[in-house]
């Protein structure tokens, strides 16, 4: 798997062929994932784009968590823009895991027409100088957007040439948005500087007075550590929950990257196992480590449910001889919940459930909607991959159910939606104005201030799901003052009528 030779991470299309565009049944997409049958998982495209999604923007959804840095957006003022939302919130997340941190600091290398013509190689040395002076971080990261890219910035060489003249470690992250369809790949681009910037053995040794006993202890500790691999979308609350439930086996946990130092790095090979909570997410920098540090890991599961949160902690409890321990664990936790659960399952029974975003939290957060004797009647994935499979064993008859992958695409989600006829809408976090002039109820499918993994994420879920239907007065007001976006006229075709699909045998095009 070494790519970290290279100057930066493959498009996930070459690396993991995964698809960016589907429509059909869940029965349909799995056999094509299987087979790569006609190319449909990774050939397909669309006659028809409309807002397609990005790797810069969502490489910032990673790196501005980072505590200690400073960020530099190389490339015209409006890249990354969209960081400014979230100054406040990020500031409250961090001080929730270090109650002395900072909030975001992010500078842009501010990219006009003649830098365009001259370059500007110029601007982000003044940049990176200037963060370095004025605030003494740990480390300056260095997102490079499309314009640098193609005017031929060389920035690992002035990077290179800066590390002499800074204290801060300088990470350079190649996530310009025009190499990749696939904004996922943001996540390859962030973990390739990680892994050649900031991973690296501890600098740091047992003392010699330590006797064998004291080695001895250290050694049984460093034997039942666990880093759990966070996410962006994942709250305070839920790291909590998750490490409740692993330090209940008798287990130590670590949670990287989000929220993390750059020192935090070199501690985290310090563990026996590496555990994602999303393979979308983690499998580049996971799969790294074990090749390159022998740090075994798991990455097929994500605890968002019950089923997969029983799947989960057994999983990691068998690495380490204590499936009896996670067992019992896992009976009583199930029992609690059952008893928290049945006043919410008198209300939500029999609602029909459509759900949007990331492939794995929609078909996890699927096991959830179908504990509660809800429907689920459609989902709309950003995109698809080998990841994906593990988490449908969790779900029954759902064969049949339609199933969309679209990087955003909003006028086949409204065209969906309209045929549909959902009871309830559980779509990804800051995508919702348009499926919202619908007038039905809306569930975002995480939030970085709500619990939604563990045990109690099923509870939390449940309970916002029957507040949320019981007064949803807002968006039916919306529905009836408000007309849908598009013209009736597409509302009357396919949603699927602008995907095309290409042959891996012939290289054929054709529509199903």
């Amino acid at each position: 798997m070494n790519y970290l030779d290279a100057k930066s991470a493959p498009s996930r299309e070459d690396r993991l062929h995964a698809s960016i565009a589907f429509g059909g049944k869940c029965a349909e997409v799995r056999t094509c994932a299987l087979a790569h049958a006609n190319g449909c998982t990774n050939l397909s495209s669309r006659l028809f784009s409309e807002a397609q999604g990005c790797q810069f923007t969502l490489s910032l959804a990673i790196l501005n968590t980072l505590r200690k840095a400073v960020i530099i957006m190389h490339g015209p003022i409006g890249c990354g823009m969209c960081s400014t939302a979230n100054i406040g919130t990020n500031k409250s997340f961090k001080r929730l895991r270090d109650p002395n941190a900072e909030g975001l600091i992010w500078l842009s290398t501010n990219l006009d027409e003649a830098d365009v013509i001259g370059g500007g190689e110029k601007k982000l040395r003044e940049a990176v100088l200037y963060a370095d002076k004025e605030f003494r971080p740990d480390s300056i990261i260095v997102c490079n957007s499309c314009v640098p890219a193609l005017i031929g910035d060389d920035i690992d060489t002035i990077l290179t040439d800066l590390q002499r003249e800074t204290a801060a470690i300088i990470m350079p992250i190649h996530c310009e948005g025009f190499k990749t369809k696939l904004m996922a790949t943001a996540y390859d681009a962030v973990y390739h500087g990680i892994l050649k910037k900031y991973v690296r053995p501890p600098d740091r040794h047992l003392p010699l007075w330590q006797t064998d006993e004291d080695q001895f202890k250290a050694s049984y500790k460093l034997s039942r550590n666990v880093n759990i691999l966070n996410v962006g979308s994942m709250s305070r609350a839920d790291e909590v929950e998750l490490k409740r439930l692993i330090e209940s086996l008798g287990l130590n946990v670590t949670f990287i990257p989000c929220y993390a130092e750059p020192d935090d790095f070199q501690y985290a090979l310090e563990t026996s196992l590496n555990v994602s909570i999303c393979g979308t997410h983690d499998d580049y920098f996971v799969g790294h480590l074990e090749e390159k540090y022998n740090i075994p890991f798991m990455v097929d599961t994500i605890p968002i449910g019950r089923k997969n949160t029983n799947i989960w902690l057994l999983k990691i409890a068998e690495r380490f001889d204590l499936a009896e321990e996670a067992r019992r664990l896992i009976e009583s936790e199930n029992r609690i919940l059952n008893e928290a659960l049945e006043p919410f399952r008198t209300v939500l029974r029999g609602k029909r459930v459509y759900l949007a975003g990331g492939e794995v939290r929609i078909l996890a957060t699927a096991e959830i909607i179908q504990d509660l004797g809800m429907e689920v009647i459609g989902f709309k994935a950003h995109h698809y991959d080998k990841f994906v499979e593990p988490i449908f064993d969790a779900l029954d008859n759902i064969d049949e159910v339609p199933f969309s992958v679209a990087t955003n695409q909003p006028f086949e989600m409204s065209n969906i939606i309209k045929r549909l006829q959902p009871d309830v809408l559980i779509t990804h976090i800051g995508g919702n104005n348009i499926a919202a002039k619908h007038g039905l109820p809306l569930l975002p499918l995480f939030g970085p201030s709500y619990n939604y993994c563990g045990y109690s994420g099923v509870f939390e879920v449940a309970r916002r799901l029957h507040k949320t239907i019981r007064n949803y007065e807002f968006n039916r007001q919306l529905s009836l003052n408000t007309p849908l976006p598009f013209k009736k006229s597409w509302y009357e075709q396919d949603p699927f009528s602008y995907i095309k699909y290409v042959s891996a045998e012939t290289g054929e095009v054709y529509k199903k």
